[in-house]
């Protein structure tokens, strides 16, 4: 017999049972398992279903590139400035809208090249043997799968599914929508390689690539994307300004295909660098037009001026008349050459005046050295107001900040004040500079009204030629050194590290994050099913459930039944179970031997509630006396539910309640069964009274036969915790066995045979914990031997303690899933 540990009920009560806790937890291996299968199945599912995501990035460097020809000789003179501005202006430009559209318009991002993979469609740009060259006039369907299928190198099919009678189509060249009709169902053409496709809703030409590799039938999928839609995509790149070097931005993207990042990277860079390259060489392309201007109305007055030379020097003596106006003509072309110079400072000067009051767009603006202003401030600040204003210009399309270009205004309104008072002093300059060149012009016509007429008339020709000519040939220097400083010009923006696939950039799906997080949830999801259960159940599980709730002694243990006969000590008396039973036997003669029961012994079998193996206990108990040698019998006094006669092949016709009502003599209700010594019982007809007749004198007669003819008498009783029969049976017996089944038997149901004990309606009380497992299957059922089913005359007590009723709640319904498996 189990030492009883001395905790009382009171004491524990509310005590966590850790170990109990483990043990149900242990016992619950295979919902473990099915969790962490399902929940391995389930990730294994998403990581194979989900395409993988790669990040592509370049990094670029904004460093000022000053011009070499950029000297103190060189007389047009642009100062492009610094890069602490560009840099986050071209981090804005690199996201804005105008700038992405002419990266996806040159790369044709709006077409894709697709190809069906077992779980989803697959990016295929870059892998596909075939591109398409569209013809941007004319409509091409929106947003459908156009399916090609190669038949032969040179032939292939295009093939459309039409589920609705209208088809969305766009013309890029305009970038326009529209709906027309078309035929509902599949559309299906055959194409030569190189052949126009001209349909209503498809316009272009495939033509195949210098990609190796075997696509006859392979079918692949092309589509025509919303131009807006995909601009805005690419709106999202990234472009990381670096904290420590505040010159170098991290471009970077992530998407699914590697080769079309690289080529977006790459195509933003190049277009950024020739925009920035643009915009520096805006000064020097607007200084070669003003001059192309200039050059051409120059050009015309040199032809008209050689042909008055040539026809007015027609039949004459050309060098009599250079012989006196060679000097003079030579001395009046310096200072007409002066003059005109002059004239042009004052004309720019006049120009730029009354473009800086009445324009607010000064991109267009010619250097000043084009009219030979070489002011330093005014030429200055004229590059400066060219530059402000073109990036002004820019970012009109890509930035919707009105205190940036607040910022710019002010800027270019303080330039404005600044090159207004430098025109005005300029002026005073070039007007005292043309007072003294035209009083030497003056003095220099006075010499030559002196000369004959015909002398007077080829030099004032030749002064018109030699004017034209000295203008022009100054106008073609100023031309080559503009065309010299333009071709020189470098941009500031550099790659340092252009976009490359070099087989790395995985950054999800994070396949092991999601195993990782399977275990987690295959552990953690079971744990907190049987920590709820723990709860909700409230079962006994081990022997320190019993021992922290009662006082009751544990007199044996009883192992898990296996099969359906409930004869296990006579069918397998070598068995574990049957040595179980022996070990309870043994531990009765003890307490039959210290209480000095000499002759005849009765041993009552109770417990709280049906199917925690009572009829069990009580025919292999019976069993292991009978098989000693002692005179046994076993009396089945459960008279509402017989059930005691099933295992020995009798019938439940006449039993004890045929003895108690007077209808059958006591030989007649005992029957001898196949295991020596061992005699039973049976219960007998259903009687409309089963208390009454248990009490009554009757019974008293009957267990005083039973102790006259045998050494030990089992009765086996009713559930206490629904009817008071075993507590009136109980004064007949020497000792009281308590069936608990493990994890079957309610922790309250113990509390009630505390309060039986304490009021002493039972006595000489033990516990026989059955079904117990070491690492226990919990709800493995007794099979037909504890099929009780109390629903008949035990009314409100038998409420919910009916073992053959199905559970309909929650756990009782995973509880049942499990067990089925």
């Amino acid at each position: 017999m189990l030492d009883n540990k001395d905790f009382s009920f009171l004491e524990h009560q509310n005590t966590f049972d850790f170990k109990g806790f483990l043990i149900k937890t242990a016992s619950y291996w295979r919902w473990f398992l099915a969790s962490l299968v399902i929940a391995f199945t389930i990730a294994h599912q998403v990581n194979i279903r989900k395409e993988k995501i790669y990040s592509m990035d370049t990094t670029i460097v904004v460093k000022e590139e000053n011009n070499p020809f950029f000297t103190s000789n060189t007389s047009l003179v642009f100062n492009w400035g610094g890069t602490s501005d560009q840099v986050q202006n071209i981090s804005s430009t690199i996201k804005s809208r105008t700038h992405n559209e002419l990266v996806v318009e040159k790369l044709n991002y709006y077409i894709d090249y697709l190809i069906q993979d077992d779980y989803y469609t697959r990016d295929a740009y870059g892998a596909v043997p075939f591109y398409v060259n569209l013809d941007k006039k004319n409509a091409n369907i929106l947003n459908q799968a156009v399916y090609i299928k190669f038949l032969s190198p040179n032939e292939f099919n295009v093939r459309l599914e039409f589920i609705n009678p209208t088809a969305e189509v766009v013309y890029y060249a305009e970038n326009k929508h529209s709906e027309l009709r078309v035929a509902e169902g599949e559309f299906l053409k055959s194409f030569k390689v190189g052949e126009k496709i001209a349909l209503p809703f498809l316009n272009f030409v495939v033509e195949m690539t210098d990609q190796p590799g075997d696509y006859i039938g392979k079918e692949y999928i092309v589509k025509f994307r919303n131009f807006d839609d995909v601009v805005a995509s690419y709106r999202g790149i990234s472009a990381d300004i670096d904290a420590k070097a505040g010159s170098l931005i991290t471009l970077s993207l992530q998407g699914t295909n590697k080769a079309r990042m690289v080529d977006y990277l790459n195509e933003t860079v190049n277009t950024l660098i020739k925009s920035q390259l643009d915009r520096k060489n805006q000064f020097a392309t607007n200084t070669i037009a003003f001059i192309d201007s200039t050059l051409a109305a120059m050009d015309n007055q040199l032809k008209v001026s050689e042909g008055e030379m040539k026809s007015f020097t027609k039949d004459k003596n050309v060098f009599d008349m250079e012989a006196d106006g060679s000097m003079i003509s030579g001395n009046l072309l310096q200072y007409d050459v002066q003059k005109d110079g002059i004239l042009r400072k004052i004309a720019y000067l006049n120009s730029l005046n009354n473009y800086l009051k009445n324009s607010v767009d000064f991109s267009k603006l010619p250097a000043p050295s084009v009219a030979g202003i070489d002011d330093p401030n005014i030429s200055s600040n004229v590059s400066k107001i060219i530059a402000l204003s073109a990036e002004r210009s820019e970012l009109a399309y890509t930035v919707k900040s009105e205190r940036l270009f607040n910022d710019f205004d002010v800027q270019i309104e303080a330039l404005k004040r600044v090159l207004l008072e430098n025109i005005k002093s300029a002026k005073r300059e070039v007007d005292y500079d043309l007072s003294l060149v035209n009083s030497k012009i003056a003095e220099i016509e006075s010499d030559i009204r002196k000369l004959p007429a015909d002398k007077q008339e080829y030099v004032k020709i030749k002064r018109k030629y030699d004017l034209s000519e000295s203008i022009i040939n100054s106008f073609l220097a100023k031309r080559n050194e503009a065309e010299i400083v333009k071709a020189a010009n470098l941009s500031d923006i550099h790659f340092i590290d252009s976009a490359k696939d070099i087989g790395r950039g995985l950054v999800g799906p994070n396949t092991s994050v999601n195993y990782i997080l399977a275990a987690f949830l295959g552990v953690i999801i079971p744990l907190l099913l049987i920590f709820a259960l723990f709860f909700i159940e409230d079962s006994i599980l081990n022997t320190d459930d019993i021992t922290r709730n009662t006082n009751v002694p544990i007199i044996g243990v009883i192992g898990l039944k296996a099969g359906n006969s409930n004869l296990t000590v006579f069918e397998k008396p070598k068995s574990a179970l049957s040595e179980s039973f022996r070990a309870i036997r043994s531990s009765l003669q003890f307490i039959y031997k210290k209480n000095n029961l000499e002759k005849s012994k009765t041993l009552l079998l109770t417990s709280s509630i049906s199917g925690e193996g009572k009829t069990y206990c009580s025919i292999n108990l019976g069993t292991v006396f009978a098989l000693s040698g002692k005179k046994t019998i076993l009396v089945g006094l459960d008279l509402r539910k017989p059930k005691i006669f099933e295992d020995f092949g009798l019938t439940n016709e006449v039993g004890v309640v045929n003895y108690l009502i007077g209808q059958s003599t006591f030989d007649e209700v005992i029957f001898s069964t196949d295991i020596p010594n061992l005699d039973v019982v049976s219960s007998g007809p259903i009687p409309p009274n089963p208390s009454e007749l248990l009490i009554g004198e009757s019974m008293v007669e009957f267990i005083n036969k039973l102790k006259e003819n045998y050494d030990y008498i089992l009765l086996d009783t009713p559930p206490v915790g629904l009817v008071s029969d075993a507590i009136e049976l109980s004064k007949f017996a020497d000792v009281t066995l308590y069936v608990v089944r493990q994890n079957y038997t309610k922790k309250e149901m113990i509390r009630l045979l505390n309060n039986r004990t304490e009021r002493n309606e039972l006595t000489n009380v033990s516990i026989v914990f059955n079904g117990y497992q070491n690492k226990a299957k919990y709800g493995s059922g007794y099979g037909d031997g504890y099929g009780y089913g109390y629903g008949y005359g035990y009314g409100n007590y038998a409420q919910g303690y009916h073992d053959d009723e199905e559970d309909h709640s929650f756990m009782g319904k995973i509880k049942t899933i499990f067990k089925k498996k």
